[in-house]
């Protein structure tokens, strides 16, 4: 500790937000460089190389093999793929002294599938797995929580080549059981929900989530049943039509005055006070519809307004839209889009405006798409595009039709499970690793190609497979922590154990010397805190803040022959006797 190039912070960073954020700062394990870009500093890399470590080892056990790409990459194949493009502000463009146009690396799909293509040309050299640990780079616009989303960070990236699908089946289950082994070597609690394969493509798409009340996504599971999603994965089944006979006795739309009711709020109260429901129950939100307009962004710059409607008690969920319409940005929409289309009346826009009596009628060109749970044959009172004025008893499929359906709209506590089993409990958490089988699509764009058995050209279908690296620090540390510090599981800790000499006594600094060199020379990593003019105190504070999980005091106790072992998770003492330390520690980490 005297020459470890070390300063631990009693005060926290200014701009950090998360508790593990906090501590990884102050108990200088990284420091930030630049907005969503941080430093490794000797302690911290010691934890990312032996969360490396445990990556390696797990995939090198299902046979794939490590490479590295360059994170410099030439513009043409991305472009090949659309992705120099679809990728949008959030890749980093760069140009050599020439004027060609580079990139920084965001992922590297493109060159795993040009280096097969350049080598391979065999059914008989498939089912292969290819993989590498490398720093990536993404322009985030608001990166925060530290390592959990910056704009540079570590990632291992492993993608299988297979001639059929179910060579890729094999492949994804194949990473599936490596992953589980790696995070359950990793520490913390993490569930597997099924995600959106996002601007990748692709299908069979499950994420692994730390769970973490700090996390910044929502994952949604049912009890009864097992079933897990990520929020923008959650697919609500479309509600069945309703009889005809019943839609039959639904009088015919009219339109009612509602002054001074541009929210729904406001409208339930107007329609309960000034034109009660027929059968005699009170509206709710849950009989309104909501016709919600947002503007797409898509990667050649254009832009088009879309309309989603939705029940108006539920509002629209940004990140279940945006996984919906990737890769097009999704923003609100503005003055100047409203003044382009008079038509639709701020806080009164009915289906009307989008497509009533049919598809073709009264078009506005903006597209209208509906959540599932609008059903055919339902009656809504909903705008009537114009200021002060809504239309009850109107029927979806009868008065209305829409362009299609999308599964944009919040999901809720209680709600019940797609799979039919029981409701829907949320939670939170932190993306660690993303596994999915990407098929054909980088493969055909770049023209991946192999001869099969019967000497037919056939397109290598693959499978891609992501983890965080320098994310599952982070996350780590979110899971792993007390109000005195970090708490490090063992397989990651950055040494095996913390040695603190106590006291100013020349036999206590030469006692807890051998024992840092007694149990270094049986291959354990040691952190020895050998200052002779810091306090005890001071001492373990710095131990505990650091959180190796056994931390051995060399103290008053040496005079008689005992020194102290503490357990940093459990916060459990126990003296044990000087000689035989080295042993003990041996057989409580499981080297003995």
């Amino acid at each position: 500790m005297s020459s470890l190039f070390l300063r631990t912070l009693r005060e926290d960073p200014a701009d950090a937000e998360l508790p593990g954020h906090k501590l990884l700062v102050r108990a200088g394990y990284i420091r930030r460089a630049a907005p969503g870009v941080y430093s490794w500093l000797p302690l911290g890399l010691r934890v990312l190389r032996n969360v490396e470590a445990v990556v390696r080892e797990e995939m090198d056990a299902i046979g794939a093999q490590e490479l590295s790409f360059p994170a410099l990459l030439p513009r043409e194949p991305y472009e090949a793929t659309g992705r120099w493009t679809e990728y949008g502000d959030n890749l980093f463009r760069v140009k050599d002294r020439k004027g060609t146009d580079m990139l920084l690396g965001p992922t590297h799909e493109e060159m795993f599938t040009l280096a097969v293509k350049d080598m391979y040309s065999s059914y008989k050299d498939l089912p292969l797995a290819l993989y590498q640990i490398q720093t990536k780079y993404r322009d985030e616009a608001r990166p925060r929580a530290g390592l959990l989303r910056g704009r540079e960070f570590i990632m291992k990236d492993s993608y299988s080549f297979d001639v059929d699908d179910a060579g890729l089946e094999a492949a994804y289950q194949r990473h599936r059981g490596a992953y589980i082994k790696i995070f359950d070597r990793l520490g913390f609690d993490y569930v597997i929900v099924k995600a959106t394969s996002g601007a990748m493509g692709g299908s069979a798409s499950e994420e692994f989530l730390a769970v973490s009340p700090d996390g910044e996504d929502t994952f949604v599971r049912c009890e009864e049943s097992g079933y897990a999603a990520n929020v923008e994965a959650v697919e609500v089944p479309q509600a069945p039509a309703l009889p005809a006979e019943e839609v039959a006795r639904i009088p015919a739309a009219r339109e009612v005055d509602t002054p001074d009711t541009p929210t729904i709020d406001a409208l339930v109260t107007a329609l309960n006070e000034k034109h009660p429901r027929a059968d005699g129950r009170a509206w709710t939100a849950a009989d309104t519809l909501k016709n919600v307009i947002v503007t797409l962004r898509h990667p050649d710059g254009s832009r088009e307004l879309l309309a989603i409607g939705l029940p108006g008690d539920r509002q629209v969920d940004m990140k279940r839209l945006e996984a919906q319409v990737v890769p097009a940005e999704v923003d609100e929409a503005t003055e100047a889009d409203f003044a382009a289309h008079p038509e639709l009346v701020r806080g009164y826009i009915g289906p009307a405006a989008l497509g009533l009596r049919g598809v073709g009628e009264n078009r506005t060109g903006v597209r209208y798409l509906l959540d599932p749970r609008i059903a055919e044959g339902s009656a809504w009172a909903t705008g009537a595009d114009r200021a002060g004025y809504h239309v009850v008893d109107l029927v979806y499929g009868r008065d209305f039709s829409a362009d299609g359906t999308i599964q944009a709209a919040e999901v809720r506590d209680g709600d019940p499970s797609p799979d039919g089993a029981g409701p829907l409990r949320s939670e939170r958490g932190i993306e660690m690793g993303h596994i999915f089988q990407l098929g054909r699509k980088y493969a055909e764009a770049l023209g991946l190609k192999v001869l099969d058995e019967n000497g037919k050209l056939v397109t290598v279908t693959m499978g891609s497979y992501g983890i965080g690296v320098s994310r599952a620090v982070a996350a780590i540390a979110e899971s792993n922590h007390d109000e005195a510090g970090l708490v490090w599981p063992r397989h990651v800790a950055p040494a095996d154990v913390h040695v603190v000499a106590t006291g100013k006594e020349a036999a206590i600094f030469e006692a807890a010397t051998g024992f840092a060199e007694a149990l270094s020379a049986r291959g354990l990593d040691v952190i020895y805190d050998d200052r002779a003019k810091v306090s005890p105190g001071v001492k373990f504070k710095d131990a505990e803040i650091i959180g190796v999980p056994t931390i051995v005091v060399v103290g008053r106790g040496l005079a008689d022959g005992v020194v102290e072992i503490k357990d940093r998770r459990s916060g459990t003492r126990r003296e044990v006797q000087a000689d035989a330390l080295v042993d003990e520690i041996l057989t409580e980490i499981g080297r003995g």
